[in-house]
Order: structure tokens, then C-alpha cells, then sequence
């Protein structure tokens, strides 16, 4: 006989915001609020953003658990990333709380991610606390996002409940907070003491037959695979023996090694662990997300975790280039294909899938930036391959075919904002409002996903490097229609060696190169980008002839312009369908799928 109860000892909560809103900080302030720091323990900032990618880029890139202890209340926390192409991470944790934070800035307000992961939560019916954060700011204006936050709840079909959601102010990077804009700030104690009165326990049965969710993975040197989850009922003692159920309905039998908890930051082992609980357990090395635990005389499979779609794909190509297998260790199209296939066991929002070539693998994923940081960490970890141009997925919606369209929310300075608007006119954008802010404009737009490939570079042209732009998949729309491509061609190696200064100089009053004098090249590699539509074939290694005769006069002096320096991003959205991106643990070269130009005019290419 089931018999649910609240647990008033624990709170569960997932902190959602958009980028850059201030979430890890906040999390920092929550855990030094708490004492869970020793007076002597030097702390970096963002504590929560461990991998060095993340610390890179200043982004959270994985969800993360901690926990922390006020007044007698365990506080289960979940920090998730904010940027739009990682909202895979917060759809599946959004499972395991019972509640979520939501962050808001008060200057920037309510921005495409905070829209999504809103609607996300109101699905899985979690009433939400607001935190208007950065209230130390000048130009704050909290009021204003107070009122924008409550009309969005409006527009996604928020319930009374959900409607009548607690506010507390908040700067996170002060570690200050207060729940009346009259009264000064203090600590961070108004927060937590929100979550004890707002947030609801969840309610459990704790002597059900037991039920736990994989909802993430991880591996530890020493226990091998970890799996992140929330026990939903019953309890789980270390040393049990468990069964898991795959998505297809198979059991398989394992014993459960160690059970870990959260404490601050640091990992914990527990003995046995409790309905309402996220845990992590260890000894079952082929599990998959999603996948239910239970005991073997009461299998209970919890409903699979649904995520959306994909909705951009690229192809991972073995390395052809005559530099293969210099670089990289894992360089054979069997060890790129088991790196993939790890991958999407543990990000669901990944998609890998054979094609008809034996040497290339499609992966999709929900955008540039998911897919970037995928090569990025591959290629780190000594991979050795070669990226295509990103295509859109596109979807059969009532007969009619559909592609993805994204939210963009731009804020520009007023002079740059016709060049902005007449660019995104042209990739078939259309403006859904526009606000002046002092010196600045607000525009928002709504623009198919395929036509922002390659755009944030032109951006930062068009507005000199001070325009914001941000974004977020809305959903799916009609087919545009064509769109044309790159208006400018590219700078194609004709030789094999290394760039000389010489030939560099007399190429680069026509070009933009992406490869600095002394680089070692190769027939068909794309070294620089042309000022007029169609491709030049150069010879960058061309040296300077030598011979007896005095010059009359001297030498011209070679003056080189600096290079280009592409990043992943930049690479992808700058090549054409014939090109590719080839990456290696220590070089990014730009290359031509035919290598040789013959080829290449003969195919039309």
C-alpha cells in the first residue's frame, strides 16, 4: 500500500537562468553562505564550472549537483548550463527537482533561454522562485523585469499557482540579497530562507519497492561509471543487488559498489540513500540515461526522459589530408566511432549515426556551440579528424516541411542598428519588436537556423565588436527558401611546404590569410579568404629568386599583415559544402574535399 509522505528535511531545486545571468556565482555565494567552505580553503570563483573548457569560456557546459545544509534543511541543488545549445542538460534534470530558481538580470531582463527554460519547468509543473539578480548595477531595472517575468508566465500558460511566485533581489557576486528593494541588503540568508518557506519537500514513499533514474553519467579513475540520479522511491543501501531496465525492457543484474552524496563540493560516501535523495552510484558500467534501477522482484520502469530534437548535423570525417596521423593518437574511423558512441551515451541531445561512407559518422546535436565544444574536447583528447559544413534537420510538420527558427535578441548601439536589421532582412529575418535604451536599441527577430550560420562574424564587423547578440531555438516554421552562400571565395594552397613571407606579402593586399609565414601547408588547403566571389589558386610557398646581380635601389621592405586565427565556430560557419574543417589535437586548417585543382575543375568545384 503506497504511502507518500513530505520529506521536510530536504528541498530539491534546479537554478535556471539564461547566459551569463549569474547562476554559478550564485551557487558560490549559497555554498559560502552555508559554511560549506573551511575558514582556511581557498576557493576559486564559479567552483561549479570545474572542466576547463567551462573555466575557458566562462559558460557552464554541464548540469552539476551540490548540496548544502541550513538550519537543519538539506538543500539539493542543480546548477545547469544557460546557453540554449546545451539545454539537453536541463531538460532531463528538470526531473529530478521540485522546484527551480529561476535567475533573472535586471538589467538585460527576460532573454530567449530564460523563455525556454521557463516553459520547460511550468511543464513539469515546478513552481518557480524568482532571483532578480545584479541589483548593484546602475542601470538595473528591476520593476520592469518583475513585470516582464509575470507576462511571460502569462504567455506560456502558467497556472495560479505558478503565477503567484516569490521575488528576492539579489547580488550574487556580493553574496547580498533582500526580499524589499526599500530595505538594504544583507547576506544571502533571504534567499535560503525563501527555499525553506517556497520550495515544497518532496513528497515520497520511502518503503516502496525502489525506483531510481539514471539521469546523468560520469567516471571516476577508481570506481569506474557513475551514475547521477534521484531516487523516486524505496531505498537503496550499497552492497544491494540491483537490476537495471534499458529501453528496451532487458534486466540486467549488478551490485551497487558505493553510493556517493553531495556535501559543498565535495563527494561524500554515504551508506544507503532515500526516496527524494539525488545520488550517485557505482558498479554498473553499461548503463545508459534514462535507464530505471530497481530491485529484481518488483521491476518498475520509470517513463524514458524525453528531450527535443536535434536540430543541426555535421559529418565526422576520417583525416585524408597528406598530414594525417602526424598530430593526433586516435586517428582510425573504429576509434572516432567508439568516441561518438561514448558521447551519446552520455548526452542524450546527441544523436550519432552511420552513413554510407565507412569513414564518416553523422552527428547531430542543437547547435554550433554543442557541436563545437564536442570537437573541441575530442581534439584535446587526441583526436585526429575532419568536420563538415552544418546542416540543418529539417521536419515534416502536418504535411509541409519545416525547419528550426531561432529567437534572436540583439541590443546594438544606435548607429549600427540599419546595417544589423538590412542583414538579417536579407537572411530572411523578421523583426518582432525594436526599443530604444539610451544610446542603445533592443531588436528581436525571429530567423531560420540555417541563415545564422556565419553571421556572428559580420555581426561583430557591422557593429565594431560592441553589439550583443543572443539566441534561442523557437521551434519549427515552413521552409524559407534558398539561401546564398558565402559571397566571398577562398585563398587555395597549390604547393606543399612552408609559407614564406615573400609570397604572403605580395598575396595579402587581395586576401585576408588565415596561415602566418612559416606554416607548413598542403596542396588544397584553404589558407585565406578572397576579397571577390570564386576561389584563387596560389602558391604560398614561393621563395624569393636569388641570384648575382645587384638590384638598383634597395629591396622593398616586407611588411606582414596579422593573420586570422580561426576558432571551431568561426571554421564551421565560415566553410562551403565542398570544404571541410580538419582538426587536430595542435592545428585547425580549412581544406578542400578534392585536394588537387585539377580535380576540383573537373568537378565543377
Amino acid at each position: 500500500m503506497s504511502n507518500p509522505k513530505p520529506r521536510t528535511d530536504l528541498r530539491n531545486l534546479a537554478i535556471v537562468a539564461h547566459v551569463d545571468h549569474g547562476k554559478t556565482t550564485l551557487v558560490d555565494g549559497l555554498l559560502k553562505a552555508c559554511g560549506a567552505f573551511a575558514a582556511h580553503q581557498v576557493v576559486e570563483d564559479r567552483v561549479m564550472d570545474s572542466g576547463d573548457l567551462e573555466r575557458e569560456r566562462g559558460i557552464t557546459i554541464k548540469s552539476k549537483t551540490t548540496a548544502v545544509d541550513y538550519q537543519g534543511v538539506r538543500i539539493q541543488l542543480v546548477d545547469t548550463p544557460g546557453h540554449a545549445d546545451f539545454g539537453g542538460e536541463v531538460e532531463r534534470v528538470l526531473g529530478m527537482v521540485d522546484s527551480v530558481l529561476l535567475l533573472v538580470d535586471s538589467v538585460e531582463g527576460v532573454m530567449p533561454q530564460t523563455r525556454f527554460v521557463l516553459r520547460k519547468a511550468l511543464e513539469h509543473r515546478l513552481r518557480p522562485i524568482l532571483v532578480v539578480n545584479k541589483i548593484d548595477r546602475p542601470e538595473q531595472r528591476s520593476e520592469e523585469v518583475l513585470d516582464e517575468v509575470f507576462d511571460l508566465l502569462v504567455e506560456l500558460d502558467a497556472n495560479d499557482e505558478q503565477l503567484d511566485f516569490p521575488v528576492v533581489y539579489a547580488s550574487a557576486k556580493q553574496g547580498q540579497a533582500t526580499r524589499d528593494l526599500s530595505k538594504p541588503m544583507q547576506d544571502l540568508t533571504p534567499i535560503l530562507d525563501l527555499i525553506l518557506e517556497f520550495a515544497p519537500s518532496p513528497v515520497v514513499d520511502t518503503e516502496a519497492p525502489l525506483q531510481f533514474q539514471a539521469v546523468t553519467l560520469g567516471y571516476d579513475s577508481f570506481v569506474g561509471r557513475l551514475v547521477i540520479g534521484r531516487v523516486n522511491q524505496g531505498r537503496m543501501v550499497r552492497g544491494d543487488q540491483v537490476v537495471r531496465i534499458s529501453a528496451e525492457n532487458k534486466a540486467e543484474s549488478f551490485r551497487v559498489t558505493k553510493l556517493f552524496g553531495t556535501r559543498g563540493i565535495e563527494r561524500v560516501e554515504l551508506e544507503s540513500v532515500k526516496a527524494g535523495d539525488i545520488a550517485i552510484l557505482a558498479g554498473v558500467d553499461s548503463i545508459e540515461i534514462g535507464d530505471t534501477v530497481c530491485r529484481s522482484d518488483a521491476l518498475l520502469p520509470l517513463p524514458r526522459i524525453a528531450i527535443d530534437p536535434p536540430t543541426i548535423k555535421v559529418n565526422f570525417i576520417v583525416n585524408t589530408s597528406p598530414f594525417a596521423g602526424r598530430e593526433g593518437r586516435f586517428v582510425t574511423s573504429r576509434q572516432i566511432r567508439d568516441r561518438l558512441g561514448r558521447e551519446a551515451l552520455s548526452n542524450i541531445s546527441v544523436c550519432i549515426e552511420d552513413t554510407e561512407r565507412q569513414d564518416a559518422f553523422e552527428v547531430a546535436g542543437r547547435g554550433e556551440l554543442q557541436i563545437a565544444v564536442l570537437v573541441e574536447t575530442m581534439r584535446r583528447e587526441g583526436y585526429e579528424f575532419a568536420v563538415s559544413r552544418p546542416e540543418i534537420i529539417l521536419r515534416d510538420v502536418d504535411g509541409q516541411q519545416c525547419e528550426p527558427v531561432e529567437d534572436v535578441v540583439i541590443d546594438v548601439p544606435d548607429g549600427s542598428a540599419g546595417s544589423v536589421m538590412e542583414k538579417l532582412a536579407e537572411r530572411k529575418g523578421r523583426m518582432e519588436s525594436m526599443e530604444h535604451k539610451g544610446d542603445r536599441i533592443n531588436l528581436q527577430f525571429t530567423v531560420p537556423s540555417r541563415c545564422l550560420f556565419g553571421y556572428r562574424n559580420e555581426f561583430l564587423t557591422d557593429t565594431r565588436g560592441e553589439g550583443i547578440l543572443y539566441r534561442a531555438v523557437r521551434g519549427y516554421e515552413p521552409f524559407a527558401g534558398k539561401l546564398e552562400g558565402r559571397t566571398v571565395g577562398g585563398i587555395v594552397s597549390t604547393d606543399t611546404g612552408q609559407t614564406t613571407p615573400h609570397a604572403i606579402f605580395k598575396i595579402q593586399e587581395r586576401a585576408t590569410l588565415f596561415v602566418p609565414p612559416g606554416q607548413a601547408v598542403y596542396e588544397g588547403q584553404v589558407v585565406g579568404e578572397a576579397r571577390r566571389p570564386g576561389d584563387l589558386n596560389v602558391n604560398v610557398c614561393r621563395a624569393k629568386k636569388l641570384d648575382n646581380m645587384r638590384a638598383s635601389g634597395k629591396d622593398e621592405s616586407i611588411i606582414i599583415t596579422p593573420y586570422r586565427k580561426m576558432t571551431i565556430e568561426t571554421a564551421m560557419e565560415w566553410i562551403e559544402s565542398d570544404e571541410l574543417l580538419e582538426v587536430t589535437p595542435d592545428n585547425l586548417r580549412l581544406r578542400k574535399r578534392l585536394l588537387a585543382a585539377n580535380l576540383r575543375k573537373r568537378s565543377g568545384s
